[in-house]
Parts: C-alpha cells; structure tokens; sequence
C-alpha cells in the first residue's frame, strides 16, 4: 500500500504543478499586497480543496459531476468569477501595489476583490472541474488497502497538502522579488497579463465540458 501511495502522489504532485487559475489568483494577491495577503490566499485555495473533498467523500460532488444543471450553474460562476478578477487586473493595472515601500509580507487594506482567504475560497469552490477530478480520478488511484471513503479521505488531505506546500512556496519566491514586481512599469505589465490569464482561464472554464 506504501508503494501505491508513494506513486499516487507522485501522479498528484505533478498534477499540482501545472498552472491553472489558483496560481492566477495567487500572482495577483501576493504580488499586489505581499506574503501574508499571498498565504491567505493559498489558505482559502485550500479550504475550497477540503470543500470538495468532504463534498466528495460523502457522494455530493458526484452529483454535481453527473447532473447537467447544476454543473452548468457553478461552473459559468466561476468563470464569471475570474474574469471579473482578471477585469480588475485590467482596468487598474499596479493600483493596489504602486507603492513599493511596504515590506515583503505586508497587506494592505482589501480592495474591490475582497479579502484574500475569501478571493481563493471562492475561486476554488466555483470550480467544477475540481469535482471531476476529485470523482473521476482519486477512485482509481485509492489505495486497494483502505475502504473506498478512507483511501478517498487520505489522496484528498494528500492534495490539499501539496497544494498547499507548493503554493506557500511560490508565494514566498514571489515575496523574495517583490521590489522588482512593484516597480511601476513592471507591476503594470504584469497586472495585464495576470488579468488576460484570469480571463483566458474564465473563458476555458466556461467553454470546455
């Protein structure tokens, strides 16, 4: 069972490191309002995993995946979700971080977007796809020694963990090179691709099955 578990990881680890809205999101968050705004991000990003997976576990979210309507209904949410984030990246690009003097883990008051935790709550749980993945994949990779529940359980708390190892690590190099993102001319540029990303990944969400 460790063998299995150990592959299974691996395959949940790679699948963690490709870059999908949640970074998006925390690009936008840490770079405007630094470390600790970037954490409670990834926090909230976390506790949309834990969401669909207790959603998961207990047999809801396959509902979701299976009933047309619904799944419909949360995913155009969270697609119009983040392209109002990535709107906002557009219309005002470096307004909430044109002042480069606070330190690497300051946070400034919330702005149009609201707080941080809430931004990668929301982000997260609007997101069906996670649905799919948590009902389609996790069944297959659960390892044979432990019940269904438990070995869903256990790839569930896995994820959340990578995740959130990995996204606390990006938001720290990101914290480390603030100075150079909050130079005006760079924190624009990068607010407009942030905000063309956001819209691109809101566009796939609602456009792809």
């Amino acid at each position: 069972m460790l063998t299995q578990l150990a592959a299974t990881t691996g395959v949940l680890a790679l699948l963690t490191l490709v870059p999908g809205p949640d970074m998006a999101v925390v690009t936008r968050r840490a770079v405007a309002r630094g470390r600790a705004d970037g954490l409670h991000t990834v926090a909230g990003i976390t506790a949309g995993l834990l969401l669909w997976g207790v959603l998961t576990v207990a047999g809801l979210a396959a509902l979701l995946a299976a009933s047309a309507g619904v799944y419909l209904v949360v995913k155009l949410a969270g697609a119009a979700y983040l392209c109002f984030l990535g709107v906002q990246s557009l219309r005002r690009p470096g307004a909430d971080g044109a002042d480069p003097a606070p330190g690497p883990g300051a946070a400034p008051a919330d702005g149009p977007t609201g707080g941080a935790w809430r931004t990668g709550l929301v982000a997260n749980a609007l997101n069906p796809k996670i649905a799919v993945f948590y009902t389609g994949l996790l069944p297959a990779l659960a390892p044979s020694g432990l019940r269904p529940a438990a070995g869903m359980a256990l790839l569930v708390l896995v994820h959340v963990l990578l995740t959130a190892a990995w996204l606390g690590t990006y938001v720290y190099v990101l914290s480390r090179a603030r100075r150079f993102f909050t130079r005006p001319r760079v924190r624009r540029t990068l607010d407009r691709v942030t905000g063309v990303v956001l819209i691109g990944f809101g566009v796939r969400v609602a456009t792809t099955a």
